[in-house]
């Protein structure tokens, strides 16, 4: 439970002005805001939150408890630097109304950003992998879902970049201190 809480929130937080958030926005805009968008980027969300998880554990079930800890430690660490990196709200020059297309280039732009990290590095600590996933989805469903009603010119208005920049340092410390944990813990 505990995991599935914790990846709830810090997945909701994290996702706070992502790339797939802003793409969300934009085409919410763009293409007005048609359910069908939502849906579609939520099972996007869904769907790729599972596989880092499925990853995550995955990895974890082959290492020794105190490898599978620093793998967390390296999950948290590639999510805090992600954070770091600038997001360029660009609106898409072609909005596209096909449906397979918007879940293909949302689940591309998702697949690697500091969200579904997070849900790896969880999913690799947690006893129970499948309530990380959970976890992430609904958090990240939750952050696409804002996106969604926002849309873009709302979503601007935030202050998304600090709050990002914060979530990195915090998220940083948090992978130091756990991997120190891993490097010199008593066996």
């Amino acid at each position: 439970m505990d995991s599935f809480l914790l990846s709830l929130l810090l997945v909701f937080v994290v996702a706070l002005g992502g790339r797939d958030q802003w793409l969300v926005a934009c085409w919410a805009e763009a293409l007005g805001r048609r359910v069908s968008l939502l849906a579609i980027g939520i099972v996007s969300t869904a769907l790729t939150a599972g596989l880092m998880a499925w990853l995550g554990a995955g990895f974890a079930a082959r290492l020794p408890p105190r490898a599978a800890q620093m793998l967390v430690a390296f999950g948290l660490a590639i999510a805090g630097f992600e954070l770091v990196w600038p997001v360029k709200p660009d609106a898409p020059r072609e909005p596209t109304r096909s449906l397979g297309a918007v879940a293909i280039v949302l689940a591309a732009r998702q697949v690697g950003d500091a969200v579904r990290f997070a849900v790896f590095a969880f999913a690799a600590g947690a006893s129970l992998p499948v309530t990380a996933a959970l976890g992430g989805a609904l958090g990240g469903g939750a952050a696409i879902a804002l996106g969604w009603s926002l849309g873009s010119e709302s979503l601007a208005r935030l202050p998304l970049t600090v709050i990002r920049r914060v979530l990195a340092a915090g998220v940083i410390v948090a992978a130091l201190f756990i991997g120190l944990n891993a490097r010199y813990a008593a066996l």
